[in-house]
């Protein structure tokens, strides 16, 4: 087999704010592994659409459907006005149903706690996170809320905004068995459904049978369910009791930001968006923009979230020397950016060229 054939093609979104930055440290360190990826270079963000007047080039799309496989750096969410998250689009048109976020203790990251070993996996496509929205105002939501009052006996007011929650059966049947097929693969002993099914009936009560059912088929996995606001509590009182978690999408999206707190914040939590036919692998953090070109940021969660895409790639050497090499340079502590010293504004800290020319030289070394 010559060099050409080996080459694995691999979609890099650079995204904005810090994204280029964080983009080209990971694929510096990714390529350190001694793994063969031919990266092909994708945009979407602000910067994108300031030149073309989308967020998201069709190009883009076409490179992930093509390769199968995506690092994506992080790419920037109005709050409120502007276009829709790029990163819900992406899980949505691609059919990413599965939201892989492993949250792991590292020696000299400054947490509460310590060995903290916790996978959630979050439905990616339903629930609120849909996008099936009615703004107020409008005269389709008006006629919506006309129907909904002469359907139902509690009333909503005609200023209303209203989002669906929708949650299938086959769209959790997925997800739950993708939880305990990982628990299965990775030596996980018990799997967590997490929900609300005591006051949402016919949505998070549809999740919590279906969850039921499934768990059934897995009688080497130890099962049970936790409602969502105790399942906080319990996260921040005895983690250590907890393996795997499933949730669906919103539930998923808060508690994978909880229990990147325990481990020590977002600076350090990647993740991954997993579906039949690809992947994007990303981190959990935003773009920052107020730090964009300053050769400032932490890249390890951007770092990390290659570490998940080399595993599942089969390339479980170059990932394990990969996070190896993350790790012992966290645990140094030398050659770190500002937000992992002990003082943030401690002068000796890195930027993060030289943090990835740090973990670059740790990987050389194991050779």
């Amino acid at each position: 087999m010559n060099k050409r054939e080996k080459m694995i093609n691999v979609t890099l979104i650079t995204g904005d704010g810090i994204g280029p930055e964080i983009a080209e440290a990971s694929r510096r360190c990714i390529d350190a592994t001694g793994v063969e990826i031919k990266w092909e270079l994708a945009e979407a963000g602000v910067d994108v659409m300031a030149r073309t007047g989308t967020p998201l080039p069709q190009s883009t799309i076409d490179s992930v459907r093509k390769n199968g496989v995506a690092l994506k750096s992080p790419i920037t969410t109005p709050v409120g006005t502007g276009f829709r998250s790029i990163n819900v689009f992406l899980r949505q048109e691609l059919g990413l149903y599965a939201c892989l976020r492993p949250c792991k203790s590292y020696k000299g990251v400054r947490s509460r706690y310590k060995d903290i070993d916790l996978v959630l996996v979050r439905e990616n496509t339903e629930d609120l996170y849909a996008g099936i929205e009615f703004e107020k105002g409008k005269d389709e939501t008006a006629e919506l809320i006309n129907w909904l009052n002469k359907h139902s006996k509690k009333q909503i007011t005609s200023d209303s905004g209203i989002s669906i929650k929708p949650i299938s059966v086959s769209g959790t049947e997925k997800i739950v068995k993708f939880a305990f097929e990982y628990a299965r693969a990775n030596g996980r002993k018990k799997v967590t459904s997490v929900h609300k099914a005591n006051i949402m009936k016919f949505t998070d009560g549809l999740w919590l049978e279906i969850s039921r059912q499934i768990a059934k088929k897995y009688s080497d996995i130890e099962f049970e369910d936790r409602i969502v606001d105790n399942m906080c509590m319990q996260l921040v009182q005895k983690p250590e009791l907890y393996d795997v978690l499933v949730l669906p999408n919103l539930y998923g999206d808060i508690l994978s930001d909880l229990c990147a707190g325990l481990v020590g914040g977002l600076g350090v939590a990647p993740g991954a968006n997993i579906g039949d036919k690809g992947a994007i692998f990303e981190a959990t953090h935003g773009s920052a923009p107020k730090y964009a070109g300053q050769n400032k940021v932490n890249p390890c969660a951007v770092i990390l979230s290659g570490v998940l895409m080399l595993r599942h790639l089969g390339k479980t050497a170059e990932a394990d020397r990969l996070e190896k090499a993350v790790a012992d340079v966290i645990a140094e502590g030398k050659y770190v950016t500002y937000d992992m010293k002990a003082d943030r504004n401690d002068p000796t800290a890195v930027g993060t060229s030289q943090m990835a020319d740090a973990i670059i030289k740790k990987i050389k070394n194991q050779k």
